[in-house]
């Protein structure tokens, strides 16, 4: 199978791709009245800013109308590949009695695309140095599933193919982090525990952590300035209004730009080539 390689963000097949979507995202998700939403929607449910042309009336405007949780969400290209392969370009609009199966296989899909571009970047961490069959093999299987008819798609177990695929992404980190050469000790009297710390809030200015891994960690608005977190592994870490002005991200394993999104930062803050830098963050003056 050939897997098409190019950059974050830029993927034909793992990243968003709204023009060739029939709004999924705005229609089929549920959301809450919270910091993130002014109001409350069903899952299936049209949001008010969905236009005829399935675009955004506000798309330029989410975060000054209270649509937050709207910027940090990504498909990884699950919305076209519903849209125009699973149900071949037949809209919910279009063909009511799709409606409810396709607004039921687009979290699935979202999920196992979501699964695929972690394998991807495990895949690109292991190359060079290790045998990468057992990756693409994991890859493979999961597109599978991903291009599969809605009935098989209903049928997937995705918490079970995330359990088959944990021990790879770990140990493809762990080759990775390996080659920093230097681990810095990690600085528990700050909260940093490794795995599943609990850093909300915690001030953690300037700690290096490069090589080190946060897997699973919260760090709800931590304080992360000047940190060092090149080749961290940030995989599933909340970073939701975390403060990374002048921090370096540089080659962050697992690091996705729902994350950067969800984040603070400024001019001096360093991320990988393909990185989209939010339009809120701020610049020094």
């Amino acid at each position: 199978m050939t897997r098409t390689r190019v950059e974050l963000g830029r993927r034909e097949d793992l990243g968003a791709d709204c023009a060739d979507c029939f709004g999924l995202c705005c229609v089929a998700l549920a959301f809450a009245k919270s910091a993130d939403f002014p109001f409350d929607k069903d899952a299936g449910e049209p949001c008010t800013n969905l236009d005829d042309q399935d675009g955004c009336r506000i798309h330029p405007h989410l975060r000054d109308r209270g649509f937050a949780g709207c910027t940090v969400f990504d498909c990884f290209g699950a919305g076209q590949k519903v849209s125009r392969s699973t149900f071949a370009g037949r809209s919910w609009r279009d063909d009511p009695g799709t409606r409810a199966e396709m607004f039921a296989v687009f979290p699935v899909v979202r999920r196992l695309h979501e699964l695929l571009w972690y394998l991807d970047e495990a895949i690109g961490l292991v190359t060079g140095s290790r045998d990468p069959a057992p990756w693409t093999a994991a890859f493979t299987r999961v597109k599978e599933l991903s291009d599969a008819d809605p009935a098989t798609v209903l049928a997937v177990d995705v918490d079970a193919e995330y359990d088959a695929c944990r021990d790879l992404l770990v140990s493809a980190s762990e080759i990775a982090r390996a080659e920093v050469g230097r681990v810095t000790p990690l600085d528990s009297g700050r909260g940093v525990r490794g795995p599943g710390s609990d850093l909300a809030g915690a001030d953690l200015r300037g700690v290096d952590l490069r090589g080190q891994t946060l897997r699973g960690s919260v760090a709800l608005g931590a304080d992360l300035r000047d940190a060092e977190l090149s080749r961290c592994d940030l995989l599933g870490v909340d970073l939701r209004g975390a403060d990374l002005s002048g921090a370096d991200l540089t080659d962050a394993v697992y690091l996705t730009q729902p994350q950067v999104n969800s984040a603070r930062g400024d001019d001096r803050t360093r991320l990988s080539a393909g990185f989209a830098r939010p339009s809120h963050w701020s610049r020094r003056t």
